[in-house]
């Protein structure tokens, strides 16, 4: 293990109220690509194609979401999770996980056995589809299924209102009750620990920020350089799983 690794393990080790921040480097791991990278989704699709108003008012941009959301969800229904996932599982039979912000969909932290009351899922979760009009949810199994037998475009049984995986899309609001509750665990960590997030994508990337700016340490574990470096305690681009391995080993 070296200095650097060291350095965080000894900040987790001191550490009582640990918030992890995940963003899609954590679940490429399992693999599930990132949208951004190449041979991501966003290399195949437009994504000015996907913004929630297009979506809501245009039946052939919605043909073309479901087909790239029916794409991912293929991709990530049987994904599992890896060593960082377990590693957090690891944190909170320890007593020191605070909580867990990601911005990631595909319900990995569930998986690995984090308990549902510590995981809040910002970006929303690709595991079920809802109507826009009148609230009725679905296992996204079962929608999915619909899709593949030919159904482009879905409509809810109930109302006849659109249905949409109950994810959040470009230019659809936030989730205020989970922003709410991500910001109040950043004012309350004692270590916020980014994994696998660029924190390019606002309002989200505030919240390590506001971790640090509350007092917090800050330990970034990122493949590629990220605007809050400079800020952190420690920084670290390496394997997010082995890395987390090692630190959180003496847990």
């Amino acid at each position: 293990m070296n200095r650097v690794t060291e350095r965080a393990r000894d900040l987790v080790e001191a550490s009582r109220r640990i918030l992890a921040f995940v963003g899609a480097g954590l679940s490429t791991e399992s693999g599930i690509p990132d949208f951004r990278s190449p041979g991501g989704l966003w290399s195949r699709y437009d994504p000015s194609d996907f913004y929630f108003q297009k979506i809501t008012t245009d039946p052939e941009a919605r043909k073309r979401y479901w087909q790239m959301s029916s794409e991912m969800w293929e991709g990530m229904r049987d994904a599992k999770p890896n060593r960082g996932h377990l590693a957090l599982v690891k944190l909170e039979k320890a007593g020191k996980l605070l909580g867990i912000v990601t911005q990631n969909i595909d319900h990995l932290h569930h998986k690995a056995g984090n308990s549902e009351e510590k995981i809040v899922e910002i970006h929303g979760t690709a595991v079920s589809v809802s109507c826009l009009s009148c609230g009725k949810r679905w296992p996204r199994e079962e929608i999915h299924a619909r899709v593949k037998a030919g159904e482009l475009d879905p409509k809810c049984d109930l109302c006849n209102g659109i249905l949409k995986p109950d994810t959040i899309s470009f230019g659809q609001a936030m989730p205020q009750e989970k922003m709410a509750r991500a910001f109040e665990l950043a004012r309350g960590c004692d270590l916020c620990i980014v994994l696998g997030s660029s924190l390019v994508v606002y309002p989200a990337a505030e919240i390590p920020y506001e971790a640090k700016r509350s007092g917090a340490r800050l330990i970034i574990i990122n493949r590629d350089p990220t605007s809050l470096d400079s800020m952190a305690d420690v920084v670290i681009h390496e394997s997010i799983g082995q890395v987390m391995d090692s630190i959180v080993g003496g847990c």
